[in-house]
């Protein structure tokens, strides 16, 4: 039955040029970029500034801990602290529990 009806064929298509690489790659480079510049630096900047912090602690700085209390710092060893939150009280914590350091007078005394 072929004989009275032709068959028709898809012609080949023209070779599709080859993708260049590095266009290919672009969005990802272009997103490492920004995840960088805007959390990987910063995140690395407070980091140090938050270790310089705790390398200068000495005695009798004003000190605000990561858990809300404020307290004078009594004694200082390798990683612990001593700090006397009230009269009489003292608490031996981390170094890194460490947030702030406040302005000297900030905590009063009774």
């Amino acid at each position: 039955m072929d004989f009275l009806i032709s068959s028709a064929y898809a012609q080949a298509a023209p070779g599709a040029a080859a993708p260049n690489p590095l266009m290919s790659f672009l969005p990802l480079i272009i997103i490492f970029g920004i995840f960088y510049f805007m959390l990987i630096r910063p995140q690395m900047k407070r980091a140090k500034e938050a270790r310089a912090m705790i390398a200068a602690l000495a005695k009798g700085d004003e000190v605000l801990t990561n858990g809300g209390l404020l307290g004078r710092i009594e004694d200082i060893a390798d990683s612990f602290v001593t700090v006397e939150i009230a009269d009489k009280v003292s608490v031996k914590i981390q170094k890194n529990a460490i947030t702030a350091v406040l302005p000297k007078g900030t905590i009063k005394q009774a």
